[in-house]
């Protein structure tokens, strides 16, 4: 049974409310009280989750970092969702994100955006997920994920549901503002080292590219590419409606 450790009020808050993997137990400062931790001491209580009351000093002795406020959390594998089981058809792609930083805020840039299914290769990120929770605020665990071995199959599928595939990709492109997100859509980038896929660029139905105020020549980072064109989205999704 592997455990794995999430740290802070924020890391642990959504490991117990967003209910993607089991919480074995809870560690806490025994002089911490505010209302954030009583409030997570409860739902963990409801939860039938143990609470053990530590010192700070058996908190450090425990915890990766020095941000974890005096609370962690040890907890299961996170479970994944299918495309089957979306029901609003905003998705992205992340490729080629290595940095589990990086992958973290992208999670927060999309969940807050109003993503609805985020795709990515098989790839562990349990080992991280320490880095993915606290990076992410708590989005990874919220935010459905669906993993794929096959990223082109499955877009190949959505397309023939009528979705778009909008790449993050300058060739024959348009600015990202001129794309359409106010219907059903899947929108890929990848990391500003290697890009998308090949694979995956054949099936582009339109390039979009964010413009800069100057010659800048290189690319964003991932997780500020996805907020860019995330938040685009979700202005013009709110027009609509």
């Amino acid at each position: 049974m592997e455990k794995y450790l999430v740290e802070g009020n924020i890391s642990v808050k959504a490991a117990l409310l967003a209910n993607r993997r089991k919480v074995y137990e809870i560690y806490v400062d025994e002089k911490k009280k505010d209302k954030d931790t009583h409030f997570i001491l409860t739902q963990a209580n409801i939860r039938n989750v143990p609470i053990h009351k530590i010192s700070r000093e058996q908190i450090e002795e425990l915890a990766q970092g020095k941000t974890h406020g005096g609370l962690i959390g040890f907890v299961g594998e996170r479970q994944y969702q299918t495309i089957e089981e979306m029901n609003d058809p905003f998705y992205a792609i992340a490729e080629g994100i290595e940095d589990p930083f990086n992958f973290g805020y992208i999670c927060r840039c999309l969940y807050a955006a109003g993503c609805n299914g985020l795709i990515v290769p098989q790839r562990n990120y349990s080992t991280a997920v320490t880095t993915v929770t606290k990076s992410s605020a708590g989005a990874s665990e919220y935010i459905n994920l669906i993993v794929s071995d096959d990223i082109p199959a499955l877009v190949s599928k959505l397309k023939k549901q009528g979705l778009p595939l909008y790449c993050a990709m300058r060739k024959d492109a348009i600015s990202y503002t001129q794309a359409n997100y106010a219907q059903g859509f899947v929108l890929a980038f990848g990391g500003e080292k290697r890009g998308l896929s090949k694979q995956l660029l054949a099936l582009s139905d339109q390039n979009i590219y964010i413009p800069y105020a100057n010659d800048f020549k290189n690319a964003l980072n991932g997780a500020s590419a996805a907020g860019i064109l995330a938040f685009e989205a979700f202005r013009q999704r709110s027009e609509k409606r």
